[in-house]
Parts: structure tokens; sequence; C-alpha cells
């Protein structure tokens, strides 16, 4: 199960992140925007996703992926903290790249 130290370790593969806060609680960012924060009962990974391609994330990837009542309707979803590693870098890339400058997203999409 992946811990605050974990994800901090997976975001260090992005470029310019920010430990941070977020509503009291810690979170990461990319230029002052929010990107993923963990949270707990359950345990899960917060992260930014696409409002539009959302049914369909959660829908093909049940397994990992859900909502709570709090985030529906909402471009954000949650991953368990138990899901694989690979699984949460995706998704926490997929997120970075929703919230970064343009230029800085595809300086990363080009390495």
């Amino acid at each position: 199960m992946i811990d605050w130290a974990g994800l901090v370790a997976l975001a260090r593969e992005l470029p310019e992140f920010e430990e941070s806060t977020s509503y009291g609680r810690p979170a990461l960012k990319v230029r002052g925007k929010f990107f993923a924060a963990l949270r707990t009962n359950p345990d899960a990974i917060v992260v930014r996703c696409d409002g539009e391609e959302k049914p369909f994330l959660l829908e093909a990837r049940g397994d990992i992926l859900f909502e709570t009542p709090h985030y529906h309707g909402w471009p954000y979803m949650l991953i368990r903290a138990d899901a694989p590693l690979d699984d949460i870098r995706e998704f926490l890339t997929d997120s970075w790249l929703l919230a970064a400058p343009k230029h800085l997203a595809a300086q990363l999409e080009t390495e």
C-alpha cells in the first residue's frame, strides 16, 4: 500500500512538482495547481482526470478506480492505495499532465 513517502517518490519523476497542502492535507502540485493527494477512509489517492473520460475510466478500471459522492460531477477520481505501483504512476502522471502548463507538459511528453 502506497504512503505519502511513496507518492512523493513517484512525483519526483515529474518536472517541477511541489509538496504542498490542499484543504489541510498534504498534496502534490505543479506550479501551484493541485494534481494529487492522499486521503483516508477509504485509503486512496485523489487525482485529476478528464471529466468526459471519467465515467469510462471508472468502468474500465473499476478494480482500482472509484469515486465517492464528494467527487461526483468533478474532474477528480480516487485510486485505491493498494493498486499496483505502475497503475498509480500512470494515473499520477496523467493527473500531472492535466495540471501542468502546456509547455511544461509538452516537455515531459517529448522525453
